[in-house]
């Protein structure tokens, strides 16, 4: 119940809505963000931040926080976008494209972490809001859901890399793949100097 006394103790009858990344780590893919707008009425049991539960869960919230979202938005950056803007930029580029793209215009955006995205309401930011807010942590199973299942689809097109293993991250099975297959064209070469200059 925490998660959700802590979005209501901010909302003071404003629409908030929480916002989340995921995939800024990687050497692969793009990087995904998420918004998502709750009634203040709502709670949603076993929402957490996404990085503490298992896949099959962050699944099965997935499709509830999309039935009770009063509004959600999932947004990314490409792969362009991370080489020409960096990681970060990029990272708040999709945030703000998730915020954006809402059907109903929130008031204030709860953003998780300590760097806001460039947007025209008023934006409070909260460290480790994934594991505070209800509606920050629900933004990062949308965008953790969405961009494990791109991976997986990306795993299809280029199974020799095992995308669907290690969703991209710099595993020693993703490093293993990369010196015996060379980099694909979904990989982000700025993430990948080393594995270059070799």
């Amino acid at each position: 119940m925490e998660l959700y006394e802590f979005d209501k103790s901010i909302r003071n009858g404003r629409i908030i809505c929480g916002v989340d990344e995921a995939g800024r780590g990687p050497l692969a893919g793009d990087v995904y963000a998420a918004a998502v707008i709750f009634d203040e009425d709502t709670v949603i049991e076993g929402i957490n931040d996404s990085k503490k539960l298992s896949e099959k869960k962050r699944e099965v919230l997935f499709d509830k926080i999309i039935e009770k979202a009063k509004a959600y938005c999932i947004a990314k950056a490409t792969i362009e976008e991370i080489e020409q803007l960096n990681i970060l930029n990029a990272a708040m580029l999709a945030m703000k494209r998730a915020i954006e793209g809402l059907e109903i215009k929130p008031q204030l955006a709860l953003i998780d972490g300590n760097k806001s995205p460039d947007i025209d309401i008023p934006a409070e930011t909260v460290v480790k809001g994934d594991a505070k807010s209800q509606s920050i942590a629900a933004a990062s199973i949308l965008a953790k859901v969405a961009r494990d299942r791109y991976m997986k689809e990306l795993d299809k097109k280029y199974p020799q890399y095992q995308f669907s293993k290690h969703k991209g991250y710099g595993t020693k099975l993703h490093y293993e793949m990369l010196e015996k297959y060379g980099i694909s064209p979904v990989h982000r070469p700025s993430f990948l100097k080393k594995v270059l200059n070799k």
